[in-house]
């Protein structure tokens, strides 16, 4: 009886030793997470010999690689953000300048004719400055996590035609003949009709600004693809076409804000649509799948 009161002493005994261990492990590393500093690459460590406490430690590191990747990409964006700004502000302000020196001379001029050119001409960079906050206000509302649209079946032969049929002046003074190619003209998506619109509105208005031939815009199964001829295909890259604020060329003047793709690939998403580009030879395509 007494060689098992004392086995049973000398388990409990180790017992406690084991709990005790234990517990000193499971503070050290609490101790560890709560004083590792956010920008720290530490990593938890385990001095306790056994599988469990290991994949512990694995599984914590995994988490603290995640978040450092998050921050690092957080930081990448809010740089690529900045810098985008500031090309944006440029873009906004090069037309309100343009305006003002306008309209200055335009305060200064006796003669009525010039007055009237130098006018519109102030007129017209106001629009383009228009322009551009449009596009960025379109890219803001795309990218709201609160905005409800309304999905509904659409019908995108007639909107195409009304998107289209508006910017027939543009077409005319380019003497182009847009050549659309519908499979199935009564063909239907569940979409929000005006981000649908939208959605045309930007690829149509893309075509104008940079093709250099008449579009042609085709319907193949659950497929729509807008396609044109390009000037220099080998400066765009098709990969990047939905970056916010890309442009194939740096240029600024009233080649846009490169923010019309954003917006379309914004769009399609928040409708779980998909859009992607392509450049083969001299022409890009542009095909928004649902």
């Amino acid at each position: 009886m007494i060689g098992l009161a004392l086995a049973l002493a000398g388990l409990a005994a180790c017992g406690l030793a084991v709990a005790a261990a234990y517990g000193h492990e499971v503070h050290r590393m609490a101790s560890f997470l709560r004083t590792r500093g956010p920008r720290s690459n530490a990593r938890l460590t385990t001095e306790m010999p056994g599988r469990p406490f290991a994949e512990l430690a694995r599984a914590v590191n995994a988490e603290l690689d995640r978040a450092d990747q998050e921050r690092r990409d957080a930081q990448a964006s809010q740089r690529d953000f900045q810098r985008d700004l500031a090309s944006l502000s440029h873009d906004i302000r090069t037309p309100l300048m343009g305006a003002k020196g306008y309209a200055q001379l335009a305060a200064e001029e006796p003669d009525a004719a010039r007055r009237a050119y130098y006018l519109e001409a102030a007129a017209a960079r106001l629009d383009d400055m228009g322009a551009l906050l449009d596009q960025l206000f379109a890219y803001a509302r795309a990218n709201d996590p609160d905005v409800d649209l309304d999905l509904r079946p659409v019908k995108a032969h007639p909107l195409l035609a009304g998107i289209l049929a508006g910017h027939f002046p543009a077409f005319e003074e380019r003497g182009w003949d847009p050549v659309v190619s519908f499979e199935d003209e009564g063909v239907t998506l569940e979409a929000d009709p005006d981000a649908l619109a939208r959605i045309f509105e930007n690829l149509v208005s893309n075509a104008l600004r940079y093709g250099v031939a008449a579009p042609s815009i085709r319907q193949r199964g659950r497929a729509i693809t807008f396609e044109n001829a390009v000037a220099d295909p080998e400066a765009i890259d098709a990969a990047r076409l939905f970056e916010r604020f890309y442009r194939a060329d740096d240029a600024r003047g009233d080649r846009g804000a490169g923010l019309g793709l954003a917006v379309v690939a914004s769009l399609a998403r928040a409708m779980e649509m998909e859009v992607a580009a392509a450049v083969r030879e001299d022409r890009l395509s542009i095909t928004l799948r649902w």
